[in-house]
C-alpha cells in the first residue's frame, strides 16, 4: 500500500514539473507578444484601457495555473518522500504466541486452525475446518476468549473469530 503512495506521489511530481516547464514557456512566449503589442499600440495611443494586453485575464489564468502546478508538486512530495503510512496498515499482525500445552485438545485444534488461516477466520469456517458442531465451536470460542487468546468481532450475521 504504501509503494502505492509513492508510486502516485513520483507521478504527481513528474506530471507537475513538466506542467512547469511548459507552463514557462507558455508565460514566456505570451510576455513577448504581450510587450511586442503593447509597445506597437502604446506608440500610437496614450490610453492604457485601449491596449488589449492590460485588459486580458491571461496573466491570471497563468498564475491560477502555476498555483495548481505548485500544489500538484507539493502534494506529491509529501506522497513520494514525506508520508509513511501507520505500521499497523502496512504489515499484517503476528498473533502472540501462546503456550499450547495448557489447552485442551478441542481448544487446540481450533487454535492452530486460526493460525494457518493468518490469524483470522469466520466462525463458520472454522465450523467446516475442524468438524465440530456449531454449539461445540461457540463453547471452545468461549474458554479461549475468557483466557484471552481471541476475540470474537461482530460483522453483519457472522462472527469473525481473530488471535490477539
Amino acid at each position: 500500500m504504501a509503494t502505492i503512495y509513492k508510486k502516485l506521489g513520483y507521478a504527481l511530481i513528474g506530471f507537475s514539473v513538466v506542467l512547469l516547464a511548459v507552463l514557462s514557456f507558455a508565460k514566456a512566449e505570451v510576455d513577448t507578444q504581450a510587450a511586442f503589442l503593447c509597445n506597437n499600440l502604446h506608440d500610437t495611443q496614450s490610453d492604457i484601457l485601449a491596449c488589449p494586453v492590460h485588459t486580458s485575464p491571461v496573466s491570471w489564468l497563468f498564475v491560477a495555473a502555476f498555483g495548481v502546478s505548485f500544489l500538484m508538486l507539493g502534494a506529491g512530495i509529501y506522497m513520494g518522500f514525506i508520508y509513511k503510512l501507520p505500521p499497523a496498515a502496512d504489515m499484517r499482525r503476528t498473533p502472540k504466541e501462546i503456550d499450547a500445552s495448557r489447552l485442551d485438545t478441542d481448544e487446540t485444534r481450533v487454535y492452530e486452525t486460526l493460525k494457518s488461516k493468518e490469524g483470522s477466520a469466520y466462525q463458520t469456517d472454522l465450523i467446516k475446518e475442524t468438524g465440530f458442531s456449531k454449539v461445540k465451536v461457540t463453547r471452545v470460542l468461549d474458554k479461549l476468549e475468557a483466557k484471552d487468546i481471541l476475540e470474537r468481532k461482530r460483522r453483519g450475521m457472522a462472527n469473525i473469530i481473530v488471535l490477539k
